[in-house]
């Protein structure tokens, strides 16, 4: 259902992401979501931030409920579960439907984890120098939670992308809220006799995590770090397929199936 076959009678979309200091971060943001507009033409899709960007989540709701529409789709445009999903996010959607009880809105779920996005790393790998020689062991890398769960997730999707070759180990590491760090990652598979290294960034957009990963790991001695996700059909891909969940068009898949 996502190849524009469907027009104006789409509910409206509202991806909500993070949202950082770093103007690199929101064009990174608005260019995926660009991308989606134009896999699913005549879907109404607005870019919504929790943090330092605007417009804030509440006031794109609340915005689009003072233009008539009486049903939305909010989507959390984060690659894992933790605090601003289901707390952050969840908060300004009561404050909006007491505020416009006629708006109906569909919270979908995060982006991750979904197979999509595990193509969409190799598609940045597979572009990145050096990061795919044989022998290499790979560190899968994201910002990092206090929620043990979304840490978990990492872990997960670490393992899933082992499975599916052509790596020697894949490991995760956290920028900031869990260990290992992305440096220390690399350099207890330097020590345990890796051969190479390679990290892949495992964020949505460049900014100041993505950054702090590639500064730590090649600090470490990694060869090679991809870039975020940013703008991946893979990524845009997912939008699409967590915006047809969220309306019961498609079933969600089993978390194992993620």
């Amino acid at each position: 259902m996502s190849d524009g076959a469907r027009s104006g009678a789409d509910v409206p979309l509202v991806a909500v992401a993070h949202g950082s200091a770093d103007t690199r971060s929101a064009r990174a943001v608005e260019a995926l979501f660009e991308r989606v507009r134009g896999m699913r033409p005549g879907l109404d899709v607005r870019v919504a931030y929790l943090d330092h960007v605007a417009p804030g989540a509440e006031d794109a709701l609340t915005g689009l409920a003072a233009e008539g529409a009486g049903e939305a789709v909010v989507l959390p445009a984060l690659l894992t579960a933790a605090y601003h999903s289901k707390v952050d996010l969840p908060s300004v959607l009561d404050r909006v439907r007491e505020s416009c009880p006629w708006l109906r809105v569909h919270y979908g779920s995060t982006l991750g984890p979904h197979p999509l996005l595990l193509d969409a790393v190799e598609r940045r790998l597979a572009r990145t120098p050096r990061a795919r020689r044989a022998g290499t062991s790979l560190v899968l890398a994201s910002a990092g939670s206090s929620h043990a769960d979304a840490n978990a997730v990492i872990a997960g999707a670490a393992a899933d992308l082992w499975r599916r070759g052509p790596w020697e180990r894949v490991v995760p590491a956290f920028a900031s809220a869990a260990s290992p760090d992305p440096g220390e990652a690399v350099a207890a598979l330097r020590a345990e006799g890796a051969a190479r290294v390679a990290v892949a960034g495992y964020l949505l957009a460049p900014g100041y995590f993505a950054d702090r990963v590639a500064e730590r790991s090649f600090a470490a001695g990694a060869e090679a770090v991809s870039p975020a996700l940013g703008d991946a059909p893979e990524v845009a891909e997912a939008v699409l397929r967590r915006y047809d969940e969220a309306l019961g068009r498609v079933p969600v898949p089993d978390a194992a199936a993620r």
